[in-house]
């Protein structure tokens, strides 16, 4: 019953950030009937990513602008639409499912919501993640991996990020949050993913996050690299958001992990090498690489497999023997992220029209 309208639904969806592919199986559709009824779902249709005051939208609808006000609120508080208030006015958008509809539901996440959203993942949706991987969030190396001597640029300095936005929310991460409840917990901190800006006011707007200052956010970040979480912020000189992930819960990191050159399809600048007479063969590195991208030889020296590091940087802070370090890629490898996020996002709907 009103498959075609949750089918059309997930076209919709389709066409924004990563996707929302369609499954043989049909669990796209199972996870669109949880997030939105019938009336959500039509609302939903008649809106696109370009924020829009209630009075506009309204007559798509076939409202009154009151009454599409508390509609478009009420849908917002739910996590089924963005909303920006300025000057006293409240402005409306579609949101995609990645980030978007599953990262919005930190509040209401259950064990069903994480089921469907897992099984989704190993069916279909990773594929769709791995192809867009690197126009969306971004590999940068943790500040202490890096020579002194080097210059690194402000946007691959996680910390420079930080000091340079206005405002600073952190939320618990979605992915680890649906994996302990479907019994996968990796043990790793949830307090640990970013919102700046907008996203970040949409945040606080919503109960999802709370505002902190730097040094609570270094502090955050600092723990994160503890406890071997690799930090991806959005592909943009200016992002809205900076994540720090871990290869077993994490949506893109897991669809890396899975690949079998995942240096191949990540945003990353840099690359882990080893002095093999450093070496002593603690194996520390094993443990702290998400991408398994380090092999112990038979005289139990560490190897580096270039075809899947993405040059974290998180083996190089823990080697006893300071036998790795991060190397900046050829001239000719080099990536600058877009300047802002509008065209990180074109970016990606230019990658999504040759699929």
């Amino acid at each position: 019953m009103n498959d075609p309208l949750y089918r059309q639904l997930q076209k919709q969806l389709d066409l924004y950030s990563m996707g929302f592919p369609a499954t043989t199986s049909g669990i796209e559709i199972k996870i669109l009937k949880k997030l939105f009824s019938v009336p959500d779902a039509e609302v939903f249709l008649q809106l696109t990513p370009k924020l829009e005051t209630p009075e506009t939208i309204a007559p798509r609808i076939k409202k009154d602008s009151g009454r599409a006000e508390e509609i478009l609120s009420d849908m917002a508080s739910r996590g089924l639409l963005f909303s920006l208030k300025k000057n006293h006015t409240t402005r409306y958008a579609a949101i995609p499912f990645v980030h978007g509809l599953f990262e919005f539901q930190i509040n209401k996440m259950d064990k069903e919501l994480a089921a469907l959203v897992r099984r989704y993942m190993d069916e279909e949706f990773k594929e769709a993640l791995s192809f867009s991987v690197s126009d969306f969030l971004r590999v940068i190396p943790v500040q202490k991996s890096v020579d002194t001597r080097s210059r690194v640029a402000p946007y691959e300095d996680a910390v420079k990020i930080l000091e340079r936005v206005d405002r600073i929310v952190v939320a618990e991460c979605a992915c680890r949050k649906s994996s302990a409840l479907i019994d996968q917990a990796c043990g790793r901190p949830l307090e640990v993913c970013f919102m700046f800006g907008s996203m970040g006011q949409y945040y606080l707007d919503h109960g999802m996050g709370r505002q902190i200052d730097l040094k609570e956010a270094v502090k955050i970040l600092s723990h994160a690299h503890d406890h071997g979480l690799v930090t991806q912020p959005a592909t943009s000189q200016n992002p809205s958001g900076m994540c720090n992930c871990c290869g077993d819960c994490c949506g893109p990191l897991t669809s890396l992990k899975h690949h079998p050159k995942p240096s191949e399809m990540v945003f990353s600048n840099y690359l882990a090498q080893i002095e093999t007479d450093l070496c002593t063969g603690c194996e520390t590195c094993l443990e702290r690489c998400q991408m398994n991208a380090i092999r112990m030889d038979g005289d139990m020296i560490a190897h580096i497999d270039s075809d899947r590091c993405i040059g974290c940087g998180l083996c190089v802070t823990t080697c006893p023997g300071e036998a790795i370090r991060l190397e900046q890629k050829e001239k000719d490898g080099l990536k600058v992220p877009p300047e802002t996020t509008f065209e990180q996002m074109m970016n990606m709907a230019k990658k999504r029209e040759l699929i």
